[in-house]
């Protein structure tokens, strides 16, 4: 189990705003357990109580709530606004990585497997992204010397 005290702001913000970031409810309860959705609900509100009254945070939070979906862009504004009231109040960093320990904890693992059948000396990639970005497959860089 992860230390709460690990759990940085940006992961916090991706756990709060998971049914954001899923394209419906019913993709969040494949992955997580029923408790944890109840404690994401809980700890998304504490994110938006603590952070209330600032301008632009109150743009994106009526954008989500209006259109039942969250943009990296306004992921990574939550994220800059909660940093900085983690680093001022470490009593709510506190509290806030305590209140996403369940949700962490909470996360179905995908034990799926992954089969991948490949003729004519074709090249496949099989990955399992469960956030973040997962660059795949060949990167050719061309750099043009003077």
């Amino acid at each position: 189990m992860t230390d709460p005290v690990f759990l940085t702001a940006s992961a916090t913000v991706m756990l709060a705003f998971q049914k954001f970031i899923e394209s419906g409810a019913g993709e969040v309860a494949k992955k997580i357990t029923t408790d944890a959705i109840v404690a994401m609900e809980s700890l998304l509100k504490r994110i938006w109580t603590k952070l209330r009254g600032r301008s632009r945070i109150e743009e994106v939070k009526a954008a989500i709530e209006q259109t039942q979906k969250i943009t990296p862009e306004q992921i990574n504004q939550i994220v800059a606004y909660l940093q900085v009231a983690m680093d001022d109040d470490p009593q709510f960093a506190n509290e806030i990585r305590a209140m996403a320990q369940p949700i962490n904890a909470g996360r179905i693992e995908d034990n799926s497997s992954m089969v991948q059948n490949i003729s004519d000396n074709a090249r496949g990639w099989q990955t399992k992204v469960k956030c973040g970005t997962a660059y795949v497959g060949e990167i050719h860089m061309h750099v043009k010397e003077s």
